[in-house]
């Protein structure tokens, strides 16, 4: 006999993330007993190597959760793409383990995908832990929008690359932190790129799905919060080096030659001048990031 179809799978990655992710789970599961009446869902925890507890904590407190242990961290890509594998929803979710999940946010986007099949994926209006709202959608990083990022920040420019729509609208792509995607998207395109460790995955693996002709939808009516935007320190050398890797292995592989040489003009001339600046204000943290950036090619 086939195995059952199911309505829903939802992959949460986790890696030390012990405290948060069981907050994360118990709405999840609340979601999960609210729509158990309309169809099946499963929860899938992919643990990245972890050590501080969050494997046992899984088994102990949500044993009906599918959990997958790695005894390594494999990165944001490859922890997804092995819980995709697994899954066995129509429609499949990718949520981080800093989130928790508003009331009604899971029915609200699997109705909104069963009724209008012209969406391939959607994604929800995230919350700060403060309540207000949280940029999670995004224009795909051409070089006008290159630009905008690395020299338009202080400008007011950050909006133009990534938002909050007021309204629920079509877009380019959405924070891997939470949407959800139709199981054939998947099929078709492939998982998240494994050559990306973390950051730019999403908008990656959104290009490949808009060139296959499916559509991204932000639903502002479903709400998820995410803390890790909200509680994140500042100054961390770690996303930038990712974001500058992330960008020149998307144009590597997207855009053209020409363009691919522009943006490493670009990154290097970011690089540059925020270095200066760090050595200027005797910015150690400055100057060890962009010290860093100014070598990545």
């Amino acid at each position: 006999m086939a195995e059952k179809k199911l309505k829903l799978s939802v992959i949460v990655l986790s890696w030390n993330t012990k405290e948060i992710l069981r907050q994360c789970l118990a709405s999840v599961m609340k979601e999960v007993r609210e729509m158990g009446e309309i169809g099946e869902i499963e929860v899938i925890v992919v643990d990245n190597g972890s050590v501080d507890g969050s494997p046992q904590m899984v088994k102990k407190e949500f044993p009906e959760v599918k959990l997958l242990v790695n005894k390594e961290n494999l990165g944001f890509a490859k922890g997804n793409n092995q819980g995709i594998e697994a899954a066995r929803g129509k429609y499949i979710m990718l949520l981080n383990s800093d989130t928790v999940v508003k009331r009604g946010a899971f029915k609200r986007l699997t109705d909104f995908l069963d009724q209008n099949p012209r969406v391939a994926v959607v994604g929800p209006k995230l919350l700060n832990p403060d309540g207000s709202a949280q940029a999670n959608c995004g224009r795909f990083p051409n070089l006008l929008v290159a630009i905008v990022m690395l020299f338009g920040e202080h400008w007011g420019g950050s909006d133009y690359v990534r938002c909050s729509p007021g309204t629920s609208c079509f877009v380019d792509w959405l924070m891997g932190a939470a949407f959800i995607a139709r199981q054939e998207v998947f099929e078709k395109v492939g998982g998240l790129d494994e050559d990306l460790f973390m950051y730019m995955e999403e908008v990656e693996w959104f290009y490949r799905a808009r060139k296959a002709d499916f559509r991204a939808y932000f639903l502002k009516e479903a709400e998820i919060i995410h803390l890790g935007r909200g509680s994140a320190k500042q100054g961390k050398k770690e996303p930038i080096i990712n974001i500058y890797r992330g960008l020149i292995h998307y144009y590597r592989k997207h855009r053209t030659k020409f363009e691919l040489i522009i943006l490493l003009v670009m990154l290097k001339l970011k690089a540059l001048l925020s270095l200066i600046i760090g050595y200027l204000k005797n910015d150690n943290y400055l100057q060890e990031t962009y010290g860093e950036a100014l070598k990545i090619n």
